[in-house]
């Protein structure tokens, strides 16, 4: 894809300007990695190009309105780095975790962070499930990953106590929300609610189901003990 091509249609929109108003450059450079390389090395889809502005990066980056000064974040299922690096962009001042699995994923991500000389970023090759029980943080948040009941045990496990999980959803959250119950007890969440994020600045502000969890954390399943004999 040439670099040069459409500068007019690559221009930082008004609205991402207002919410990266220190890490504008930082955004847009992003959002290249995204549209070039993002897409020839099967990270996101040609069809989305168009709309990585407002359905992608804007869309996650208002997510860090529900965030508390200074957090510990991991972003499971990180992929292209909606949301976590996104969030990273706009906000330095969090600590965040990509957790990636896929190994050219990963490799992606590092040579992103790299050039966007990122220094509150770091990437974790591991399914969520390697290392619950052994990381806390004070968010966990996930995106097109899973529904909420199947994502439950991927994300409370890592949230520290009174830490919350905030689970990027579109108009499905409700009915996503009414089958998790369950899972969401079974795994430490005290209280859970749909909350948005951006109405005063995007057009369709960001639906967020956001899980919060007990002074114990989430609850990371036992494993079975050994018996010997």
């Amino acid at each position: 894809m040439d670099d040069s091509a459409s500068v007019n249609e690559f221009a930082v929109p008004d609205v991402a300007a207002a919410v990266f108003p220190d890490t504008r450059d930082t955004v847009a450079r992003y959002a290249q990695y995204l549209r070039t390389s993002g897409v020839e090395r099967g990270l996101i889809g040609p069809r989305e190009v168009s709309r990585l502005w407002d359905r992608h990066i804007l869309n996650c980056a208002v997510v860090t309105d529900l965030i508390d000064e200074a957090a510990t974040v991991v972003d499971v299922g990180s992929g292209a780095g909606l949301p976590g690096l996104v969030m990273a962009i706009r906000r330095p001042d969090l600590r965040m975790t990509l957790l990636e699995p896929l190994g050219r994923r990963v490799d992606w991500l590092h040579e992103v962070i790299a050039g966007l000389e990122l220094d509150n970023v770091e990437v974790v090759r591991a399914r969520s499930e390697e290392i619950a029980g052994t990381r806390r943080f004070a968010v966990v948040t996930a995106r097109a990953v899973a529904r909420l009941a199947g994502l439950v045990p991927w994300t409370l496990p890592l949230a520290e106590p009174h830490g919350s999980v905030l689970a990027i959803k579109g108009a499905a959250a409700e009915a996503e929300l009414a089958k998790a119950g369950q899972p969401l007890r079974s795994f430490g969440a005290t209280s859970w609610s749909i909350e948005t994020a951006g109405g005063s600045v995007l057009e369709t502000p960001t639906r967020v189901i956001h899980v919060r969890v007990g002074q114990n954390g989430g609850k990371v399943p036992g494993r079975k003990k050994r018996h010997s004999g």
